[in-house]
């Protein structure tokens, strides 16, 4: 083997690594939004509402967005714009569990958002639903009842992080068919300026639901939101697409789906959950867990044999 080749596959394994390095890095930065979510004391959909506009402008900064925002047709402008409410929705009741529950119970529910994909894809994309998908989404069910059973104080809670992660689901699919045509940045913007605008709106009728609603941070909170919108949505943003560049889509979804894992973690150093739930709790949450590595690895393998075949 010549230097040069030899020298050419280091430069790969190197980005390789660096690669699935910074991937950990964002997914550890991603587990620290339920931890901020916690710590700031705005209810969630103003806390939601500051997180999307303050990240929204910093996006304008990047050149890459100013590149991709001329290519959007009016028509698709539209449609991205409606997946941007939607994900509005699913970040207040994802922060809507984190306060009527806590971070563990949250991330337990939006680990459930591969399962929804794997149900709702096939519908979306008019395809087969396939055994093996069917068969992992029901044995979700038992796993999300027992975490239920042993967090009964905290049904809200969990009603609206399982509401989170299947609009999670969707607005993931929909995304899919505006990413091959269209900039990333320029989605984002766009998803994250209209949810803005949105919620902006209708905050007078949410005031009305909950008068007394605080609308100004205090000085921690603007920290919090600062490290949120900037260090934990923005940056680990940019570093998640350098880092797809180099790495499978198996490996990126595996590595993703430790999130939760990182947030109860955290959340156990930083707020000692585990004093406050059951270990039955944490039985049905590991059962989740492993459902979800196990079905990222069968769709890995089938996936492979059909290359192979």
């Amino acid at each position: 083997m010549s230097g040069k080749t030899c020298s050419t596959f280091g430069a790969v394994r190197t980005s390789e690594k660096q690669a699935m390095l910074l991937l950990h890095l964002c997914v550890f930065i991603w587990g620290f939004t339920a931890i901020l979510g916690n710590l700031i004391t705005l209810r969630e959909t103003v806390l939601v509402w500051y997180r999307m506009g303050i990240t929204s402008l910093s996006l304008l900064f990047l050149p890459a967005f100013w590149r991709g925002i001329r290519t959007i047709r009016k028509q698709d402008a539209w449609r991205i714009a409606s997946v941007g409410i939607m994900v509005s929705v699913h970040w207040v009741t994802f922060y809507g569990a984190i306060k009527y529950a806590n971070v563990s119970v949250a991330l337990t529910c939006l680990a459930t958002v591969s399962f929804f994909t794997s149900l709702l894809e096939p519908l979306f994309f008019r395809s087969r639903h396939r055994f093996t998908e069917i068969l992992f989404g029901l044995a979700v069910i038992p796993a999300l009842y027992m975490v239920f059973r042993f967090t009964g104080s905290y049904a809200t809670g969990m009603i609206m992080g399982v509401f989170s992660a299947f609009l999670a689901a969707v607005f993931t699919i929909l995304n899919k068919r505006l990413t091959v045509s269209y900039d990333p940045f320029s989605i984002t913007f766009l998803e994250l300026a209209t949810g803005f605008v949105f919620l902006g709106l209708l905050m007078p009728v949410y005031l009305q639901w909950f008068p007394g609603t605080p609308l100004l941070p205090s000085g921690a909170d603007i920290g919090y939101l600062l490290i949120l919108s900037l260090v934990c949505t923005t940056l680990p943003f940019i570093l998640s697409l350098i880092s797809l560049r180099h790495i499978s889509a198996f490996t990126a979804n595996l590595t993703i789906n430790l999130e939760p894992v990182y947030g109860i973690l955290l959340a156990m150093l930083f707020f000692h959950e585990q004093d406050e739930l059951q270990p039955g709790f944490y039985l049905g949450a590991g059962i989740i867990l492993v459902i979800v590595f196990l079905h990222a690895y069968i769709r890995y393998r089938q996936k492979k044999k059909q290359l192979v075949v």
